[in-house]
């Protein structure tokens, strides 16, 4: 238990926070220093407490999120009042979206002020605006209520569905003072904050039934299944089985790429084709097709294509969302998974020949197909050569965190570059946005340890490219590849009037990024060529030195939207 200098007898707000937080194992905080939170940060850092101080607060949200999708415990994100809360507010929607557990602590105004509409300083009844958009959000008004208020954030963060939780703590809140034994009394080490949910056994059982009468099944792992930290069983399931299996984005890595189990390279036949799709914690959201239309073998955008979806999820409002689920299966992933292992002996039967053969046959067709792309080396260097080269630096260094957003430089990156062990990969996730970038570069260093390779389009890093001087501040070991094509998508655009503006989507043609980078004391490098990023991301791995390469990138490639311009609304053809 901490105390004040000035008593031996007192504790205060400051203190409660920071010993509540201590008290549960969360011993980092990503945040912004200014009023009224300052000196929490302050003393938080004379405790022990780390805190990574950021340029922005969106960053900061965006790293506290993904650290909670690394560690599974809550990622604290710390703000000012009003535009600060505000700014943390979309990270905090985000981590909720994407069930990241977050708790974004925030000043705020006194109650009494922003209830009578006084005019305080940076007055906002944050509470109220934080609810609709978060897990859960809390108010604390007395000291004796700070134990109460983090142990609510944290069980509220982590259990069930995981999701972003607001916290708010009024200026005054940190003043007040109590007796300090009373204090260490009032705070609570949350006991089993995320307890197991065992699933039914007759639902286990239709389960089971399902994929046993399944001619050719398929097994369908979201980042939920990456978060459950269940590695081992998630695997003997596939193997066991012998299902083929398809991973999104962030569950990546959870078997290696190159499993022979993998079906990631004939997505486009398999789901069609399945008649038995196992969810394992992911959705049938956007990013697969709402589990409907000509993904799925559907006549048109809203058809079922007739498959049997079982879904492992916590939440049993998630089933029939979009198309009905022939057997939900409610409970926490590792103890569903668990359960449908011990139905699982050395009497299961295996998928029939012709549906592995079959994936088999058109997976190395692609497999193909992309490694005579790989072997191409154009001049100026377009997405494939400049990620083959990514590629292969991952394959020599498997423990490095992978961060990756943009929109061409997603879609690339995700389908060239392997992964091979798990929660390895960060993205964008559901929601499928920017910015995310230099937060999740900074969290994934100082939640690992670990180098970070940080694939960016150069739009995408524009959102959050000042973090590089965070980066630098705290000596991180994180190497930027910006993919810069001039533009979003491409920097081809033209401006249809002729003035003198630039079209939209077009950026200051020949930027210097890494000059950015260098202008905070890290190592900035410009590369044009395969081998100039080759050589660059190398010394990058082996110095740990805070490094950014600007890989210069034909501006004619890439596509707009990467892959969903589908979702661009049709322009009326004139008559």
């Amino acid at each position: 238990m901490t105390t004040d200098a000035q008593s031996a007898a007192t504790t205060d707000g400051f203190h409660l926070v920071i010993d509540a937080l201590k008290l549960n194992g969360l011993n980092t905080i990503y945040g912004l220093p200014g009023i009224p939170i300052t000196d929490l940060t302050r003393k938080a850092q004379a405790e022990g407490i780390r805190v990574i101080s950021f340029r922005h607060e969106q960053n900061a949200g965006n790293a506290a999120a993904i650290a909670g999708f690394i560690s599974g415990k809550p990622g604290v994100c710390l703000t000012v009042s009003a535009p600060g809360f505000l700014n943390g507010l979309t990270a905090l929607a985000n981590a909720t979206t994407n069930c990241f557990p977050m708790i974004l602590i925030s000043g705020s105004s006194e109650r009494e002020i922003v209830d009578l509409q006084q005019g305080d300083y940076e007055e906002m009844d944050q509470l109220a605006i934080a609810k609709p958009l978060c897990k859960a959000a809390f108010r604390v008004l007395h000291a004796e209520d700070i134990g109460v208020g983090v142990a609510r954030a944290i069980r509220a963060a982590v259990s069930g569905r995981p999701g972003g939780v607001y916290l708010d703590l009024p200026a005054k809140l940190f003043a007040q003072s109590m007796d300090a034994e009373a204090g260490r009394k009032s705070l609570i080490k949350v006991v089993d904050p995320a307890p197991r949910q065992i699933p039914a056994p007759d639902a286990v059982q239709r389960a089971i039934d399902l994929l046993k009468g399944a001619r050719r099944p398929l097994i369908l792992l979201g980042k939920g299944a990456a978060y459950a930290q269940v590695d081992a069983d998630i695997r003997a399931l596939v193997e066991k089985t012998g299902i083929p299996y398809l991973p999104m984005s962030m569950a990546k890595g959870l078997l290696p790429d190159t499993h022979p189990q993998s079906a990631s390279a004939a997505r486009s036949y398999v789901l069609p084709e399945a008649d038995v799709v196992l969810l394992v914690g992911a959705r049938l959201n956007w990013l697969l097709s709402q589990g409907k239309g000509k993904t799925w073998g559907g006549k048109d955008h809203k058809a079922w294509g007739g498959q049997q979806f079982i879904q492992i999820d916590i939440s049993p409002t998630e089933a029939d969302s979009n198309v009905a689920i022939a057997a939900p299966l409610v409970g926490d992933i590792g103890s569903c998974v668990s359960a449908l292992l011990g139905h699982i002996d050395s009497t299961w039967a295996k998928p029939p020949a012709e549906w592995l053969s079959a994936i088999a046959e058109r997976r190395d067709k692609n497999i193909a197909k992309m490694a005579e792309t790989l072997a191409k080396d154009p001049v100026p260097m377009n997405f494939h050569s400049a990620l083959n080269v990514v590629r292969d630096i991952v394959k020599a260094n498997p423990d490095a965190m992978l961060v990756n957003e943009g929109a061409n430089a997603l879609d690339f990156t995700r389908s060239i570059v392997d992964m091979y062990k798990p929660r390895k990969r960060l993205d964008v996730g559901t929601w499928g946005i920017m910015g995310i970038g230099m937060g999740f570069a900074v969290a994934a260093a100082v939640e690992t340890g670990l180098p970070v390779i940080a694939v960016e389009g150069d739009s995408a890093f524009g959102f959050s490219g000042m973090e590089v001087e965070t980066i630098c501040r705290y000596n991180l070991p994180v190497c930027v590849v910006v993919m810069n094509n001039n533009g979003v998508y491409r920097g081809t655009d033209v401006n249809p009037t002729g003035g003198p503006d630039v079209a939209p989507t077009v950026f200051v043609k020949g930027a210097r990024y890494d000059k950015l980078m260098e202008a905070f004391g890290g190592v900035g490098v410009h590369a044009t060529t395969p081998a100039e990023l080759r050589k660059a991301m190398e010394e990058a791995i082996r110095s740990r030195k805070p490094t950014l390469i600007n890989a210069v990138i034909d501006e004619t490639a890439g596509t707009e939207s990467g892959r969903i311009t589908s979702l661009n609304p049709v322009a009326a053809k004139k008559k």
